[in-house]
């Protein structure tokens, strides 16, 4: 079946000496994966390679045979510039490392326009804005919400977080937040992209940015730490 569609690169592998495995989270078709060959032989090849950076919006015209093996693109081109993302070290970490969550993240071959539109409008306002400390503890509790585990925030007075079954609870358990952590994850669930970058101290945002990796452990099977982590903080601290 030939698709045309918008889709957002979430990772890309070298596959032998020249070829490229690509998968993306398409608007039409949720999660794909798609063989590029001769990625790096062609006289293209530094056009094709900026196609794939991680997180790069493009437009993609491909062949899906829908039958779980790798798919192909007949057309690829860039959907809407990213002017800073790519070039400033702050973005570009940033979004190795959202891109590495994602990639562990995202598991379905559905339709999920709403995530997709929510990943696009995002990955925009990170790379039209330049006070960003705060947008993968933002965006990654966010996409939460579609992925079926935000927070369930009716009893936010109450001083615990409990991650298993994610709700705030009079009572602290194992598997709860101390009442300190519960109070910076309180004032994050409140924050949006546009609010004050400097709601938090270094060492809160890292603090945040570890509960929402346990709390992710514990929500989706299979999730792993991402290995660009300690470029993240290196890169903020």
């Amino acid at each position: 079946m030939l698709v045309k569609t918008k889709a957002i690169v979430i990772s890309s592998l070298k596959f032998q000496e020249k070829s490229l495995i690509v998968k993306c989270f398409t608007l039409s078709s949720g999660l794909k994966s798609y063989f590029v060959r001769d990625a790096f032989s062609s006289r293209k090849a530094s056009q094709k390679m900026a196609y794939f950076q991680p997180l790069t919006i493009i437009e993609i015209e491909a062949v899906h045979k829908n039958k779980g093996t790798l798919e192909n693109f007949k057309e690829v081109k860039i959907s809407s510039p990213f002017h800073s993302i790519h070039s400033d070290i702050y973005k570009s970490t940033m979004v190795m490392f959202l891109s590495e969550i994602l990639h562990h993240s995202i598991h379905e071959e559905e339709k999920n326009e709403s995530l997709f539109t929510f990943l696009e409008t995002a990955l925009h306002w990170l790379d039209q804005h330049d006070e960003i400390a705060n947008f993968h503890l933002i965006l990654m509790l966010e996409t939460t919400k579609y992925l079926g585990f935000y927070p369930d925030t009716s009893d936010m007075d109450m001083p615990f977080f409990e991650m298993i079954e994610g709700v705030f609870t009079p009572f602290h358990a194992i598997s709860s937040l101390t009442e300190h952590e519960t109070e910076l994850f309180k004032k994050l669930i409140q924050l949006k992209f546009d609010n004050d970058q400097k709601t938090f101290h270094v060492i809160e945002r890292q603090l945040l940015l570890k509960i929402l990796i346990d709390y992710y452990s514990f929500h989706l099977d299979g999730f792993k730490r991402p290995k660009s982590l300690d470029v993240l903080k290196e890169v903020f601290s």
